[in-house]
């Protein structure tokens, strides 16, 4: 699907071919990628770097454009929080959006005031940046369910979540990251290029609340190791404990079984042949509580 767009009074609209100065490509088939490398320039290198949802972000500054490739959290599931790329070809006066998939322009802020092709790719931008801040906020209240869980026995449900939303939190730290990179190069290339102050101050404002998800999100990906970290070391410690129990039950029972044993032997009844048999396994018994009792009490004050 291509879909052209025109900035009328600080907002898009959308416009024919021949007035578009905003194109917005999802996941085009063969016949429109055949039309955007021919109408509008684009190379395959460009399209199929665009489309590839695992592509790193980076930027590249040709002499008439610039072609960068930016990291943005998809939709959360309920499951795990994944992201995707998408890929903007910029030049004077037009911008190119590529996307495999989910209609970018759509979430753009409304109150925000649009005056050129680069004031959408800024507020592009900033959407994607306030959209980790936003997951990064309902990731801190998942580990905050999952820390009561940990008073209680995790199911498999709430630790296949933990391990989900710890490899997610990797994938966050990269790509935020790596878009810190692009925003620091695009930085760059303004100020020699002539970007105006507004857009420069809003540059300086991405890179700042970039590097705060960064932040953030390196946090809770540290939270969400230790967490697992933790309930691996509680895992271990209850397996501890029930081995230590069990030891002890042996080692009193050991030597009860010996005295039992010798205890149901006929020599036990001829040692006790003047004593009623009433009398001398009552006896036995007694012995061999006190003699388990002491034991054990013993242990527990060596342990």
């Amino acid at each position: 699907m291509i879909e052209g767009y025109c900035i009328e009074a600080g907002a898009l609209c959308q416009a024919p071919a021949d007035k578009a100065s905003v194109w917005l490509s999802i996941a085009p088939d063969a016949h429109e990628q055949w039309l955007l490398q021919h109408q509008l320039g684009l190379s395959a290198q460009v399209l199929e770097s665009s489309l590839d949802p695992d592509e790193v972000a980076r930027i590249e500054i040709k002499p008439d454009h610039l072609f960068l490739i930016w990291k943005r959290p998809e939709s959360f599931d309920g499951r795990v929080f994944n992201v995707s790329s998408f890929g903007v070809v910029l030049s004077e006066q037009r911008l190119v959006v590529i996307s495999a998939s989910n209609a970018l322009l759509a979430r753009l802020d409304q109150g925000s005031k649009l005056a050129s092709p680069l004031d959408v790719l800024m507020a592009l931008l900033a959407e994607s940046v306030h959209h980790y801040l936003g997951h990064l906020r309902v990731v801190k209240q998942v580990a905050r369910e999952l820390q009561q869980h940990f008073t209680r026995t995790l199911d498999s449900q709430h630790l296949m979540q933990l391990y989900s939303l710890s490899e997610s939190l990797v994938y966050y730290v990269n790509a935020i990251h790596s878009n810190g990179a692009v925003l620091g190069l695009l930085r760059s290339h303004g100020r020699r290029h002539g970007f105006g102050p507004d857009q420069l101050e809003a540059l300086d404002d991405l890179i700042i609340e970039n590097q705060q998800s960064h932040q953030q999100a390196r946090i809770h990906a540290q939270v969400f190791a230790n967490l697992i970290e933790a309930r691996g070391n509680l895992a271990n410690n209850s397996m501890n404990l029930a081995l230590r129990n069990l030891t002890l039950i042996n080692v009193v029972f050991l030597p009860l079984n010996l005295i039992a044993s010798i205890g149901g032997m006929s020599e036990f009844s001829m040692m006790t042949a003047g004593l009623p048999w009433w009398l001398a396994f009552p006896a036995l018994m007694a012995a061999m509580a006190l003699l388990g009792g002491g034991m054990a009490i013993a242990l527990r004050r060596m342990a």
